[in-house]
């Protein structure tokens, strides 16, 4: 994927999207109640999808915020918040203008696109699995879900990305114009990091 929606956001998102995934990186920072800070210099949402051509397409999301909660039971969860009229693709301002506008995310009229995942074992991150959750996308919210990628360091979100993604049909969140142009299929990816607690 490029710097930086089957299953948008199955995914955003993606997104989703997956940002929640990092919060298992803090043993010391699992204080019930705490909310944990995601790098967003550091991080990146974005998505690919094809045209009806074969040409991929590379998105990604300038603006966006999120958090991780640390539940009372130990478990987390992930809240993510993407300002839709910050998608851009990569290197085409056509492409940009057809995802903002009505057919696609419609940033007019839906500002947001929004995922808060289901509370998830402190485990995720480090050894991959699946994080399911809400999507919310042009006021259609549907179950997703995001393949978490195991780890590759002992202290994923700090010390390597958290890696995730997800693939969501354009069709189920009434994404469903530019169908002789684009596939319905979007591949969501997540690469996240958190801030360190101190």
């Amino acid at each position: 994927m490029s710097h930086a929606a089957s299953s948008v956001l199955r995914t955003l998102a993606g997104l989703c999207l997956s940002a929640a995934c990092v919060a298992p990186a803090f043993a010391s920072a699992d204080v019930p109640g705490q909310t944990l800070a995601m790098d967003l210099k550091r991080s990146e949402i974005g998505f690919s999808l094809k045209t009806r051509w074969g040409q991929q397409l590379e998105g990604r999301f300038d603006d966006w915020r999120g958090d991780i909660t640390v539940l009372a039971d130990g478990r987390h969860q992930v809240r993510l918040i993407l300002d839709a009229e910050s998608v851009e693709i990569i290197d085409s301002r056509a492409y940009t203008r057809i995802t903002r506008g009505p057919g696609v995310f419609d940033v007019a009229r839906y500002p947001e696109i929004r995922f808060v995942s289901d509370p998830f074992p402190a485990t995720l991150a480090h050894d991959g699995g699946e994080m399911t959750g809400i999507l919310s996308i042009r006021g259609v919210q549907r179950r997703e879900t995001f393949r978490i990628t195991p780890s590759e360091c002992a202290r994923p979100g700090l010390d390597c990305d958290v890696i995730g993604e997800g693939d969501v049909r354009r069709s189920q969140y009434a994404m469903d114009r530019w169908g002789y142009a684009l596939a319905d299929q979007v591949r969501f990816t997540l690469r996240i990091r958190a801030l360190e607690s101190r």
